[in-house]
Formats: C-alpha cells, sequence, structure tokens
C-alpha cells in the first residue's frame, strides 16, 4: 500500500465553506453544506444526523443550505429553538469602513463570532448593510450530547 495513492484517490476533497471539524468541545461545520449533504456525509455523528432528520427538516428543506437556514433564521420558528438547545455560535464576515493612508474608506472583512439570538435579531437590512456572509456554525458538543432525541 502507498499512503500517497491512498490520499489521492480519498473521496475527501476541500471545497471552501465545505467542512466538518472538531475538538474537545465542538463541531464547527462549514455553512455551504446542504442538509442532504449533512445526511450523507460520514464525518457527521448519529446523533446530529438524527436531530436533524426528526427535528429540523420537519420546517426546513433538506436543499437548504446552513448560511441561508441561519441568514433567514427567526425567534419564534422550531429551527430556532433546536439550534438554540444545541448552543450554536455562528462564525461571520462582516464589511467594515476603514480609514485609508492618504484619507480614502476602504472596505474590508473582519470576522465575528455571533450567538444565534443576537443574529435573529438582526434584520435582514441590516445584515445587507454588513455585507454578512455566514462562514462556519459552531454547535456545542455537551449541548448536542445532552439533546434527547
Amino acid at each position: 500500500m502507498n499512503p500517497i495513492n491512498d490520499m489521492k484517490a480519498s473521496k475527501t476533497s476541500y471545497e471552501p465553506y465545505k467542512y466538518i471539524m472538531s475538538d474537545i468541545g465542538n463541531i464547527y461545520i462549514g455553512a455551504r453544506f446542504t442538509y442532504r449533504e449533512l445526511l450523507e456525509n460520514d464525518d457527521v455523528n448519529f446523533k446530529l444526523k438524527s436531530i436533524i432528520r426528526h427535528y429540523i427538516l420537519k420546517d426546513s428543506d433538506e436543499g437548504n443550505t446552513l448560511e441561508s437556514e441561519f441568514y433567514y433564521i427567526s425567534p419564534d420558528s422550531n429551527v430556532y429553538s433546536v439550534y438554540e438547545q444545541l448552543r450554536v455560535k455562528i462564525k461571520v464576515m462582516v464589511r467594515r469602513k476603514k480609514k485609508g493612508l492618504l484619507g480614502r474608506n476602504t472596505f474590508e472583512y473582519s470576522e465575528e463570532t455571533r450567538s444565534l439570538k443576537e443574529l435573529a435579531m438582526t434584520d435582514k437590512q441590516k445584515k445587507e448593510g454588513e455585507g454578512m456572509v455566514i462562514s462556519e456554525i459552531a454547535i456545542s458538543k455537551l449541548a448536542l450530547m445532552s439533546f434527547t432525541v
């Protein structure tokens, strides 16, 4: 067996904002995944797949990306309450005005982590004004473990 050939034959590939990582406390999921892709992915644990199937897909579509789900989420939806129980944090890129060297205003994107409540309470016009791009979802492993399916 040649490890280099094994790596080339691997089905894992890099796509921007489509990744699943994990550390001791959280699971990080790229925001470009659709629910269908998450259900088909081997790296997603069984309990999270069960939560998606039994709770989230009752009020959402399999073709929705996490990015669009969280961009348009409202505090009175069932999906919001599921993600609230999972103690989700959302990493966003926000456009900020920066004063240039010669007094010109330029824009740059900065990365921020927002709570689910903060993101849901922000109206669509403000999100568009900030040029908000949702890049990552962090799910607490402790909350996932204590979630009863």
